[in-house]
This record gives C-alpha cells, structure tokens and sequence, in this order.
C-alpha cells in the first residue's frame, strides 16, 4: 500500500528491520532509511551528505532533498518526503534519469575536487605565525563553527 505520511525516528543505529511507514534517522552516522513508500518493500538508504541528501526539520516533522528515486528497484518509484508528507512524482524516462545521474556525479566531482584543493592559510603565513582572530559575535562563530562542523572542514 503507498505510503501518504511518515513518521520519523530519531535513532543512533539504523535498525536491522525497518518499519512500514517510518523514516529512521542517525544524525551521529548521517543516514536516513525507510522502507520505499509504494509499498515494495524495498529498503531505501539516504546518505546525509552535502552531496547526496540534505534532511530540514521543522519542528518536529523532516524533509528530505532531493527527491528519493528508486530507478534500481522493480517499482521504479519516484516521490519527495516534505514535513513527513510523501510526495509523488510522476515515471521518468531512462534518459531522464542518466542525465540526472550524470548530474549527480558531476555535482560530486566538483564538490570534492574544490574540498581537496583547499588552501591551508597557516602554511602561507611568514614563519607559520596564526592570524589575529576578527571580532565576530558569538552566534556568527558558533554558526560558523557548526558549519565547518558540518563540511568536515
């Protein structure tokens, strides 16, 4: 049976056997996991990434972006998961869908190709002296902080 709303789960481990209807989530392991919402019965995986999926929580409900497509799966479902309502998209073609995994692996490409070519700003600096620290509130700081965090910067 489709599924039309999801209940999320707060967890630290992803477990062995999901339940119909519940969105899993290990913020520790960024992972999220349900069961496919047409009701196949197939497990579907979402990394939590900055090139994969990206999970929103508005109070208590979640949202997930992009759009979860199960091309890999008989059932070939295709739906978004908005404030734990579940979306449904309409079929995509084959070649729809090579473009959109084409995309994604560009999308990646780059991401990582830019994360590794950082520049460390220490080793550029006379006798590797660490620069003054700019006067920044403490909430900038703490979001930057929780930013860099985030990127594994």
């Amino acid at each position: 049976m489709k599924q039309t709303l999801l209940a999320n789960q707060f967890v630290k481990f992803i477990p062995d056997k999901l339940s119909e209807g519940v969105i899993y989530i290990s913020l520790q392991y960024g992972t999220a996991a349900h069961k496919c919402c047409c009701g196949c019965g197939e497990e579907v995986i979402t990394p939590l990434t900055p090139t994969d999926w990206t999970l929103h929580m508005n109070n208590n409900a979640v949202t997930l972006d992009p759009s979860i497509g199960n091309w890999s799966f008989a059932c070939r479902s295709h739906y978004w998961i908005h404030n734990n309502k579940v979306v449904w998209a309409g079929e995509m073609s084959q070649q729809r869908i090579e473009r959109g995994r084409e995309m994604d692996r560009a999308a990646k490409h780059a991401y990582f190709k830019a994360k590794n070519h950082k520049v460390d700003i220490h080793s550029q600096l006379p006798n590797n002296t660490i620069p003054p620290k700019t006067k920044t509130s403490g909430l900038l700081n703490n979001l930057w902080q929780t930013i860099k965090q985030f990127l594994n910067l």
